[in-house]
């Protein structure tokens, strides 16, 4: 295990060689050229994109549309590197993220595996949120029916036939997510 003094150093030292370091979700530090240390926060509202492989293309561009709107979407094609226990980074990347956006299409709702498994964890993270917080944003990518324990208690956002609409209405619900303060000690 790492020690925070090891970890300072480590931090430092990247600076002092002229590099950025980013801590996904909380923000990046930089060295300014007067040899300022700064830290700046991540300000965005991260986003898990909750999907299934056959729906890639258009979840590339609701991520590309969700970014232009000043969020931060998560999308496992994107962010995990190879090595990586990434059951393990996929459930701390829902835990750690604002909002959950489910994507439901013809084909996710009957399929089995991960986006399944994905769903699941983000119900039991929203179970210990206050019940007017908004978390899970369902979201229909073409007509279908969403599972019948979200659809009777939260509202869910059709991206057809009015995409840009749609977009900015999940946007919206986003950005009502209050955002925590981040403090360094």
């Amino acid at each position: 295990m790492i020690t925070r003094r090891a970890l300072v150093r480590l931090l430092c030292d990247s600076l002092d060689a002229g590099e950025t370091v980013e801590v996904e979700g909380l923000g990046t530090f930089n060295r300014t050229s007067a040899g300022v240390y700064r830290f700046t926060a991540e300000t965005r509202p991260r986003i898990f994109i909750g999907y299934v492989a056959e729906d890639l293309m258009q979840i590339r561009r609701l991520c590309v549309a969700l970014r232009a709107s000043g969020c931060a979407p998560w999308l496992d094609k994107d962010m995990l590197i190879a090595g990586q226990n990434w059951p393990r980074a996929i459930e701390r990347a829902i835990e750690t993220s604002d909002a959950f956006v489910a994507c439901f299409s013809r084909r996710s709702t009957s399929k089995r595996g991960q986006f399944q498994s994905e769903l699941r964890y983000a119900l039991e993270c929203a179970r210990r949120l206050p019940l007017d917080r908004v978390f899970l944003i369902p979201v229909r990518l073409e007509l279908c029916e969403v599972p019948w324990r979200i659809a009777e208690q939260v509202q869910y956002v059709d991206l057809f036939p009015d995409w840009d609409r749609s977009v900015r209405r999940i946007a919206r619900a986003i950005r009502s997510i209050p955002r925590p303060k981040v403090q360094l000690r």
